[in-house]
């Protein structure tokens, strides 16, 4: 090749600008972002602080090699932040030549319909959470157009009635000579042509994260006879769509990876095929997974297709192959995810996310706040620290501001503990992924410390968020304790452990064995979510108030190959609530029906405790024993407070007296909010 490709760092510059928004909204923005507010006076009005992880984000895949005098994919983060609710307002920046942030609030109806905005190079387009909305229109990206991430916004509803639409050429996102763009976290849908269209040399593109479903013509790649196209398709998952899943024309190199494509009977549209080869296009797919899809894999004669570890179910028609493609892996770095994982993962991760786009809110906009302090960490050396506990050894006691510890990717080997007098602290990896940044220790309950006691199983921790108000974000923690190693000492190892009110935990994977996730401390409230946890027995258990909303339990077999174990262990007080699984998805590689979904832990068999447990909206694989609650310590389970509601999946089961459902009244009052309370979880 004869240009340069790598992953590239860039430089930001905080500044912020404010319009169609509220007061309160716009106070919230500059002080996330570290720029002046400026009201109708045009005066300062709020003080400086750090960005939002969010911010930080650049592509990976194609997007983020360096090619065509651009390096990698960043957006407008060089540029001030907006925050629109208007058409004329997002239409004003998006089209300035000026980089720009620009944070959609609002759901925003186009007119005409089918209108799609010109969007000039260097921007930033993003939802703020899941409330920003494009409804009757989208976005075009013209010629020589570059540096665009259009991330985390619903676009919708351009539909004219007829599905196959030769009429209404309105779509999502279409680019037309673009270059360096990344699409990533939106939820496409109901359109009247296509949803995506990446056309006439198009390249350096990466599309990761979406939901695409509703609409004839998912995505289409190609329109020119020139072979010079590099895309990356990961992680989306394309539902209820006919054709172009995607068709990817003459397209010089293009890599899909981890995407759930899924046809599902009975409904309105049937798919034609999935993946297309065309042209002379090369292609890598690896490790998707295909339900129901007719025809998943199709190539041309001309055009090449080298295809590894996807799983088909259910699929009927052309699975093809052939040819010699090319090894993602000289572009840019990027981690498998297991095909089998790619259903629930994109269930639950794909698609608009509450802590992209958002930022914390004051309480009084006219007041000062005082600015949030970062710190950094790299194994390396090349940043203020090189562990995470004297990062946070450098937090100042009884701190009053937000602090916000920066990890580089890499393994970090030990123990981190945030005490309790050091709140409003944010752990965060700045990595590409959940696996770039991994915290591991491998101590277990019976293991001896250096003074020859041993450490219990609340000990055996590898993190422990002890200080209100903390969060981790985007990274591993793992107890890699071997269980078979020396089977004579207790196995409890804790891989996080949390003792404190208002803990957030957001796009984590926490994995061990025995006694993975202790959420400790009696009516503390957890949040997790857009998460994994892995384990195999009691593996989520405390007396906390705790929330695992929008992630996937994964069940893992005991060190010597066995299916048996338990998902939670909640030993709550009888006034508190417990455990609440939500929208989440639970399943491994195990043994059918050797998983219970809990059983009642009295700790220290106190028999005033109420143990909870409620697991509602979630996918429960075959696992799942047919009776999933079961007692401990001589305490019967049914004298607790152990229910489902709504749940599917081969594991889900009616209602019986050994497998309880809610009625609607009573779920009703055990949502997420009902365990929140006043506590409205924000990424900061």
């Amino acid at each position: 090749m004869s240009d340069t490709r790598s992953k590239a760092r860039h430089r930001r510059r905080n500044t912020v600008l404010v319009t169609g928004a509220p007061l309160a909204v716009a106070a919230a923005v500059a002080l996330a972002y570290g720029g002046g507010l400026f009201g109708a006076d045009g005066g300062d009005r709020a003080a400086a602080a750090t960005a939002p992880a969010w911010a930080d984000d650049v592509a990976d895949g194609f997007a983020s090699v360096n090619s065509q005098g651009q390096n990698g994919t960043y957006g407008g983060r060089d540029g001030k932040t907006v925050t629109v609710k208007t058409q004329a307002d997002l239409e004003k920046y998006a089209t300035a030549s000026e980089p720009y942030v620009i944070v959609v609030a609002a759901a925003i109806s186009m007119n005409p319909v089918g209108k799609e905005i010109k969007v000039a190079s260097d921007k930033t387009i993003v939802g703020s959470g899941t409330s920003g909305q494009i409804v009757g229109g989208g976005f075009f990206l013209g010629t020589g157009v570059h540096n665009v991430i259009i991330r985390n916004l619903t676009i919708r509803d351009t539909y004219q009635g007829t599905w196959n639409d030769k009429d209404h050429d309105f779509d999502a996102i279409q680019m037309d000579g673009a270059h360096h763009v990344w699409i990533d976290h939106n939820d496409l849908r109901h359109m009247a042509d296509g949803l995506i269209d990446v056309r006439k040399d198009s390249t350096d593109i990466t599309v990761s994260w979406n939901k695409l479903g509703q609409d004839n013509k998912a995505f289409g790649i190609g329109w020119t006879d020139n072979v010079v196209t590099d895309i990356t398709i990961h992680h989306n998952w394309i539902h209820e769509t006919e054709q172009r899943n995607p068709s990817t024309d003459n397209a010089a190199h293009a890599h899909l990876y981890n995407n759930y494509l899924q046809d599902d009977p009975g409904t309105a549209i049937t798919s034609s095929y999935g993946n297309y080869s065309r042209g002379r296009t090369k292609m890598v797919l690896q490790n998707s997974y295909f339900q129901g899809v007719n025809n998943p894999v199709i190539k041309d004669a001309t055009a090449t297709l080298a295809q590894s570890g996807s799983i088909f179910s259910g699929t009927s028609g052309r699975n093809e192959s052939g040819g010699t493609a090319f090894d993602p892996g000289d572009f840019y770095p990027y981690t498998l995810d297991k095909a089998a994982d790619v259903p629930a993962l994109l269930k639950s991760g794909a698609g608009p996310r509450s802590s992209i786009g958002t930022t914390v809110a004051a309480a009084d906009p006219t007041t000062e706040a005082a600015a949030a302090t970062t710190l950094t960490v790299a194994a390396d050396g090349s940043a203020q620290y090189r562990t995470v506990q004297a990062a946070v050894d450098a937090v100042p006691a009884n701190n009053t501001a937000r602090v916000d510890i920066k990890v580089a990717p890499g393994t970090y080997r030990g123990t981190v503990t945030v005490p309790a007098n050091k709140p409003h602290v944010t752990i965060v990896g700045t990595g590409s992924s959940r696996r770039s940044t991994v915290l591991v220790e491998g101590h277990a309950a019976g293991s001896k410390k250096p003074d020859g006691t041993t450490y219990g199983t609340a000990g055996s921790y590898t993190v422990a968020l002890l200080a209100d108000d903390t969060q981790l974000r985007n990274l591993s923690v793992s107890n890699d304790f071997d269980e078979g190693a020396d089977t004579s000492i207790s196995a409890q190892a804790v891989a996080l452990r949390t003792g404190a009110d208002k803990v957030l935990l957001d796009s984590i994977i926490v994995s061990g064995d025995q006694d993975t996730l202790l959420v400790d401390g009696a009516g503390k409230r957890v949040y997790m979510t857009n998460s994994y946890v892995v384990g195999n027995v009691d593996f989520i258990f405390g007396g906390a108030t705790a929330v695992i909303d929008k992630s996937v339990i994964t069940l893992k077999k005991r060190w010597d190959g066995t299916s048996a174990g338990y998902v939670t262990a909640p030993s709550t007080a009888a006034a508190n609530k417990g455990i609440l699984i939500s929208r989440t998805t639970v399943g491994g590689d195990v043994t059918n029906g050797s998983f219970f979904l809990g059983r009642n832990w009295h700790a220290g068999g106190n028999a005033a405790l109420d143990p909870q447990t409620t697991v509602r909206d979630s996918t429960l694989s075959a696992a799942i024993k047919s009776t999933p609650w079961t007692d401990m310590g001589g305490f019967s389970w049914k004298d607790d407070r152990f229910a489902e509601y709504r749940n599917s999946g081969a594991g889900a089961g009616s209602a019986s007296t050994d497998r309880p459902q809610l009625t609607d009244s009573q779920a009703a009052g055990q949502e997420v909010a009902d365990w929140l309370g006043d506590w409205t979880p924000t990424a900061g």
